[in-house]
C-alpha cells in the first residue's frame, strides 16, 4: 500500500509530504484545487512521459517519492529479475525532473529504465480515472476482466506459443510461395547461367596454376638462361663445383690415417656434397623439361580469359566464388523442380500448427465461457445493490478468427430496464450507469488481483444519494479486503464513508498560488462535509447531517 508521497516543486505543489492509511480514504476539494495535479505527479510514477512544463516555475527540478508497503504482495520475484534491492515494508520510488526537462527514475535508490518503473507502477498503483469509463467499449478490456476471472493465464501463454508457431509457419509459406513464383519466372536465366558455369568445368585454384604457368611460359628465355648456368656451375666437367667438393674430399680422406681433424672435415663435407649433388640433378632435371610451346600459352591464356571474364560477369574475385554461384543456381534449380513437393510438406506443417492453435483455443473459450457466467451473476447482483433492480448484463463470447487474444470476440452486453432487449453496454449505459458497472468491475477485479493500491478519480460521477453512499460501501469494502482504495470525490455520502480524509485546496503566497495537502480531523470532516452538503454559507442543518452522515 501507499504509506507516504513527497512532491516537491510539481507545478502548483510547493511541497507536500503526505502519509497514507490503510483501509478505504477519501480526498475532496474544490474544482480546480489541485486533485488532478497530484494524480498527474502519482502519474508519473507509473511511468506516464514527463515535461520540462511540470517543473515549479523558478526551480531546477521537481521530485516525486512514493513509499510502499509490499509485505503482503509476494513481489520479490519482480526486484530480483531486475536487480534492485528488495526492501518489503518500505520500497521507495522516485522520480525527478529537471527543467531542462531531463527525467530520471529510480526505485530503492537505484537508477532504472521507464519500461521498468512502468511495469513496477501498474502492479502498485490502479488509477481509474472518468475517461477509463470509455475501455467498458474495448475489446481489449473486456476480454482482459474476463481473462482475470478465468485465472487463464497459463492457458492464454500455451496459445499464444501455438498462435506464434502458427503465423510463423504461414510466414514460411509465404516466402516459399514467393521466392518458388519468382524462380520460375526466371527459371530459363537461371538454366542459362547455370549451363554457363557448369560448362566452364571450373576447378578451385586453377586460377592460381594457370596464372604461374603462363608467366613462366612468358620468362622462357630468362629461365633457360638461368638453369643452363646453374647447371654449368654446378655439374660442368673439370670445374663444376659437385666435382671440386669431391676432389677436396678425397684429398683430406688420403691424409687422415695421420691427420684425424682431415678425416673430420672430410665427413662434413660429406653431407653438403650429398645436397648439391641432389640441387644439381634437379636443376638438370628442370633444364630438360624447359620448352616453349606457343600454343600451350595460347590455350592457358584462353583458359585465363575465360575465367576472368566469368569473374567480371558475375562479379567474382576467384574461382571458388564462382563454383558457389554455379552451386547456389543449381540448388535453386533443385527447389523449383522440387518446389511442389516443398510446398505440399509446408502446406501439411500449417495445417497441423493450425489445428494446435485451435485446440488451444478451445480450451481457452471453455475457461472463459464459464469465467464469463460467474461475472455475470456478480455484476447483476452488485448493480441491484446500486439501484438497477430490473438490470439486465450479459457477456457475449462468440467466435472470431485467431489472435494473440484468442479465437473469442466478447462484447459486454448491457440493459437497465424491463423489456428492453441487451445492447452493447458503451452504447446504451448512461454515464451514472457505466460509473456502477465500472465500480463493480473493479470491486470483482480488485478480489482476483492483489493491487495494492486502487485511486477513483470521481466514478460517482452522474450518480447521488443512496446510490452514491452504497458506491462508498462496496469501495469500504474493497479497502477492507487487503488493499487500499482512495477515492476523489465531489460526494457527501462518499466522503463520510472513508476512514481517513484528506483535503486539496489552494492558497495564495507572496508572489504565487500554490496546492497542497492535508488530513482532515474530526471536528474538520464535520466542516467539509457540511461544506459539501450545503455550499459555503454553512448552516446549521448542514452541520447536523454532515454529524449523522459522519455517524458522530
Amino acid at each position: 500500500m501507499l504509506k507516504q508521497l513527497y512532491i516537491r516543486n510539481f507545478t502548483l505543489i510547493e511541497r507536500l509530504d503526505m502519509r497514507f492509511n490503510e483501509g478505504f480514504s477519501v480526498i475532496t476539494g474544490e474544482t480546480g484545487a489541485g486533485k488532478s495535479i497530484i494524480l498527474g505527479a502519482i502519474g508519473l510514477l507509473k511511468g506516464q512521459r514527463s515535461d520540462a512544463k511540470l517543473v515549479k516555475r523558478g526551480a531546477d527540478k521537481c521530485v516525486v517519492e512514493a513509499h510502499f508497503d509490499l509485505s503482503r504482495y509476494g513481489m520479490e520475484r519482480f526486484f530480483d529479475d531486475n536487480d534492485v534491492e528488495y526492501d518489503a515494508y518500505d520500497c521507495i520510488i522516485r522520480r525527478e525532473i529537471t527543467a531542462a526537462g531531463k527525467s530520471r527514475a529510480f526505485v530503492n535508490d537505484t537508477p532504472v529504465p521507464l519500461s521498468m518503473l512502468k511495469e513496477l507502477g501498474e502492479q502498485l498503483i490502479d488509477v481509474h480515472s472518468q475517461h477509463q469509463n470509455l475501455l467498458l467499449g474495448k475489446q481489449d478490456f473486456q476480454m482482459e476482466v474476463v481473462d482475470i476471472i478465468a485465472d487463464d493465464k497459463l492457458l492464454l501463454d500455451d496459445y499464444r506459443q501455438a498462435f506464434n508457431a502458427f503465423k510463423e509457419s504461414e510466414r514460411q509459406l509465404r516466402e516459399l510461395e514467393q521466392r518458388i513464383e519468382s524462380d520460375k519466372a526466371n527459371a530459363d536465366f537461371l538454366q542459362y547461367q547455370f549451363e554457363e558455369l557448369d560448362k566452364a568445368n571450373l576447378v578451385d585454384g586453377e586460377q592460381e596454376d594457370l596464372e604461374v604457368q603462363s608467366n613462366q611460359i612468358s620468362h622462357y628465355e630468362d629461365i633457360k638462361t638461368a638453369l643452363f648456368q646453374a647447371d654449368n656451375a654446378l655439374s660442368a666437367e673439370g670445374s663444376g663445383v659437385t666435382e671440386c667438393l669431391r676432389t677436396a674430399i678425397n684429398a683430406l680422406r688420403s691424409i687422415e690415417h695421420v691427420m684425424p681433424m682431415a678425416g673430420e672435415l672430410a665427413s662434413r663435407m660429406d653431407a653438403d656434397y650429398i645436397d648439391l649433388k641432389d640441387i644439381a640433378d634437379e636443376v638438370d632435371s628442370q633444364l630438360e623439361k624447359v620448352d616453349f610451346d606457343p600454343k600451350e600459352l595460347d590455350m592457358i591464356n584462353d583458359r585465363l580469359d575465360k575465367i576472368y571474364g566469368l569473374e567480371k560477369k558475375y562479379h567474382c574475385d576467384n574461382v571458388a566464388q564462382l563454383i558457389e554461384i554455379r552451386n547456389g543456381l543449381q540448388s535453386q534449380l533443385d527447389s523449383i523442380e522440387n518446389g511442389d513437393e516443398d510446398l505440399k510438406t509446408l502446406k501439411n506443417a500449417v495445417d497441423k500448427a493450425k489445428k494446435a492453435t485451435l485446440d488451444k483455443a478451445a480450451l481457452l473459450t471453455k475457461a472463459r465461457q464459464k469465467a464469463a457466467k460467474s461475472i455475470e451473476t456478480e455484476i447483476r447482483s452488485r448493480l441491484v445493490l446500486l439501484g438497477m433492480p430490473n438490470i439486465q448484463f450479459a457477456i457475449s463470447l462468440d467466435a472470431a478468427e485467431p489472435s494473440l487474444m484468442g479465437a473469442d470476440k466478447v462484447a459486454y452486453m448491457f440493459s437497465a430496464n424491463k423489456n428492453v432487449p441487451l445492447q452493447p453496454a458503451a452504447q446504451v449505459a448512461s454515464g451514472g450507469e457505466i460509473a456502477r458497472l465500472m465500480l463493480s468491475l473493479k470491486a470483482m477485479i480488485s478480489g482476483a488481483v492483489k493491487l495494492p493500491t486502487i485511486i477513483f478519480d470521481e466514478i460517482d460521477t452522474g450518480v447521488s444519494g443512496k446510490i452514491a453512499e452504497k458506491m462508498a460501501q462496496i469501495m469500504c469494502e474493497m479497502g477492507n479486503n487487503e488493499r487500499q482504495v482512495i477515492s476523489i470525490t465531489h460526494l457527501p455520502q462518499i466522503a463520510a464513508m472513508g476512514a481517513t480524509h484528506y483535503k486539496v485546496y489552494k492558497e495564495d503566497k507572496d508572489d504565487s498560488t500554490v496546492s497542497t495537502m492535508t488530513m482532515l480531523s474530526a471536528e474538520e470532516r464535520v466542516t467539509e462535509v457540511a461544506q459539501m452538503l450545503s455550499g459555503s454559507d454553512i448552516t446549521e442543518a448542514a452541520i447536523s447531517n454532515a454529524k449523522a452522515l459522519l455517524k458522530y
